[in-house]
């Protein structure tokens, strides 16, 4: 999914590069609401991990692997303005690694950070209003948001190539490739998502940010008062 430098042409790539500044801009700006005492420490350490699991790839069928995007797993966990900007930091590490080209950043960020974030968590959320609050309810909810947002990038970065592809490839070549190949890593991606969720609900649900509506609300009870009767 990380695009090399030159496939994409120049316009594209700065009009790409402008969607990635406004979009990191907002992330900004929404991501102070977001962070409290339990999202702040969190935000590193989620960084972290997907960048970390993003170096192991997972074969698929026709000698091609894919790996971990991690946007909706960043978004059900910290939120969708902090995972945003999560998915950017790994982004723009990773091209310290070769992992994407320098111009292409802007191309990566709206891509896999903004793309995948912003359907992973409205899947995501639309499923929670709708479906029964419980575990079980959010788990499938996190793995059909964390499967749809790996299609959408897919198809986000074939309308990029469409307009701006350098590249003497057809784009229905692209299309079929792309979305045939990204139907099973976005599976990996959810079996990988749900279940990292699902063991971080296990043993501090607090921790996992659109899950907070499943928490019992605390109520403060006045102690009961004794009266003496003196005899």
């Amino acid at each position: 999914m990380h695009v090399p430098d030159g496939f994409i042409d120049l316009p594209i790539s700065i009009a790409t590069g402008a969607i990635a500044v406004a979009g990191v801009g907002i992330s900004l700006r929404g991501a102070r609401r977001e962070l409290d005492d339990r999202t702040a420490p969190l935000t590193g350490l989620v960084a972290s991990f997907i960048f970390a699991v993003q170096m192991l790839n997972f074969p698929i069928a026709g000698g091609t692997s894919g790996h971990l995007l991690g946007g909706t797993l960043a978004a059900v966990l910290v939120g969708p303005y902090t995972g945003a900007l999560c998915i950017a930091v790994v982004l723009l590490v990773q091209v310290l690694f070769a992992d994407g080209g320098l111009t292409a950043l802007g191309i990566n960020i709206t891509d896999m950070s903004l793309v995948t974030v912003i359907v992973g968590y409205a899947v995501v959320r639309l499923l929670i209003a709708v479906l029964p609050k419980t575990r079980t309810a959010l788990l499938i909810a996190t793995f059909v948001g964390a499967l749809l947002s790996v299609v959408a990038a897919a198809a986000s970065f074939t309308l990029i190539y469409a307009i701006g592809g350098t590249t003497d490839v057809p784009i229905g070549t692209v299309a079929t490739a792309m979305i045939g190949v990204h139907v099973p890593i976005g599976i990996g991606e959810a079996l990988i998502t749900t279940a990292t969720v699902a063991s971080i609900l296990a043993v501090r649900p607090d921790l996992v940010r659109v899950a907070r509506h499943l928490q019992p609300k605390l109520t403060l009870r006045e102690p009961a008062l004794v009266v003496a009767n003196g005899n």
